[in-house]
């Protein structure tokens, strides 16, 4: 039974927001029109009905915001989530929650409004669509510089420096090249200069013939010969040695090499696409870096903006990375919480898109469904950090271990409680418990 007076119902039925009632119980009191029309569930079936039955939202079972708003009398402004419709088909919706009291101010119940997102996701893609370029995706201006530039940049076969921080791109950025030029049918191969020692690298580059070498017992192809008649990419070009320079510096002016062991020249019809982190100006300063190969490398030089730079990109790399990790991980979680966002938007990601993905890979181990909330990120990202023992080289499941120890330590083993702060049901975190075989401290 509803708790409105008649024209407080005329009134909500005629907003094009969804709005709805429940009493103590979560039973549905009242159903206004657009919740009819945005569910698909007629407010004849909605009412007397268990919310949850009514919703099914991704968030029902673990951080229902009206259960949160009733429990602690704090609202919920326009989160987003996902709620399944009445033909199966899933929206996305902005809700928000309060108290509903009675005429001597006793809490009666809980009222939701909710506003169908479905136009809204949709004008975003066209946006995510505009904003990408390949697997880049970016709306910042320098990087839509970059965007604009590619496409003619891709059009020569001129060599191509790119230099940025690590985790900045610089590999997408160079497959985007290749995908843009006339070599796109053609191989992309990349090799990580400052992986390899110095012996292995001219190795992996040119190839070698048998018993150029004590373990050389056939012949080899080299990444040149690989990427024939399509493009090379050389990352941390700064990390080569003198030597391996005056080989490259060969291959760029006459278009040929030498496999090890061999002395006949391959003609290399190969473009070439380097890239560093480092200051190679600075290096040819120094007499570290050939200068007659920093100018052959540098013909189209691009630089690509730490993500400190270009914090606008943060909320669009975040919404990709989660609906990669929902694809991979066969999860439906929504996004970033308001609070989550606004701990992304302050840290300064020295690692940068790389750190920001990781971010994101570690949210969905604690994040069953629904919003990414601040407890579910790695822990020097949380506002409460304290600089403790290092995670480093620990599996993804021990740092779960440890988070799900350290919440239940934090609420005196109160399970509930502790399933509250990660954002999962009492019964997974029931399950985890046994699987870890997680005791209190003595």
């Amino acid at each position: 039974m509803s708790h409105l007076t008649p024209q407080t119902e005329i009134i909500l039925n005629s907003i094009a927001d969804g709005v709805f009632t429940v009493d103590l119980d979560w039973r549905v009191t009242f159903f206004n029109q657009a919740a009819e029309e945005i569910t698909g569930v007629p407010a004849a079936e909605a009412l007397g009905r268990p919310c949850c039955e009514v919703f099914k939202a991704n968030v029902c079972e673990s951080a229902c915001m009206l259960r949160h708003t009733l429990e602690t009398g704090q609202p919920v402004v326009n989160q987003s989530i996902a709620i399944l419709r009445a033909d199966g088909k899933e929206i996305p919706i902005s809700i928000s929650t309060a108290l509903l009291k009675g005429e001597t101010g006793e809490v009666i119940g809980g009222v939701e409004t909710f506003r169908d997102l479905s136009l809204v996701e949709q004008l975003r893609r066209e946006l995510h669509r505009q904003y990408r370029l390949g697997d880049i995706i970016s709306k910042s201006p320098a990087m839509q510089k970059i965007f604009a530039m590619l496409p003619e940049i891709a059009r020569s076969d001129s060599t191509v420096l790119i230099e940025g921080a690590s985790g900045t791109g610089k590999e997408l950025v160079a497959r985007a090249l290749h995908n843009l030029s006339r070599r796109a049918k053609g191989p992309f191969i990349a090799v990580n200069c400052g992986a390899l020692p110095d012996t292995l690298l001219e190795s992996e580059l040119f190839g070698h013939t048998a018993g150029a070498f004590t373990d050389a017992r056939k012949d080899r192809l080299g990444r040149f010969a690989l990427a024939e008649k399509g493009t090379l990419f050389l990352d941390e070009i700064g990390d080569i040695s003198p030597a391996l320079q005056v080989r490259l510096l060969r291959v760029l002016e006459e278009k040929v090499y030498m496999p090890l062991g061999s002395s006949k020249s391959i003609k290399a019809d190969v473009r070439i696409v380097t890239a560093t982190h480092k200051d190679l100006a600075r290096l040819v300063e120094k007499g570290v870096f050939r200068t007659d190969l920093y100018y052959r490398i540098n013909v189209v030089r691009l630089t690509l903006p730490r993500l400190a730079e270009r914090k606008e990109d943060i909320p669009l790399l975040a919404q990709h990375f989660i609906e990669r990790f929902n694809r991979l991980k066969d999860k439906k979680i929504h996004g970033l919480s308001h609070e989550a966002l606004a701990i992304f938007m302050h840290h300064d990601w020295p690692g940068n898109v790389r750190e920001l993905e990781n971010a994101i890979e570690h949210a969905f181990i604690l994040c069953p469904s629904g919003l990414i909330q601040p407890q579910h990120l790695p822990e020097h990202l949380r506002p409460e950090y304290q600089p403790g023992p290092s995670l480093t080289g620990l599996t993804l499941e021990e740092i779960e271990k440890r988070a799900l120890w350290e919440a239940l330590e934090r609420h005196q083993w109160r399970r509930l409680a502790a399933a509250r702060e990660l954002g999962v049901h009492k019964n997974t975190l029931r399950r985890k418990i046994k699987r870890f075989g997680l005791t209190p401290a003595k």
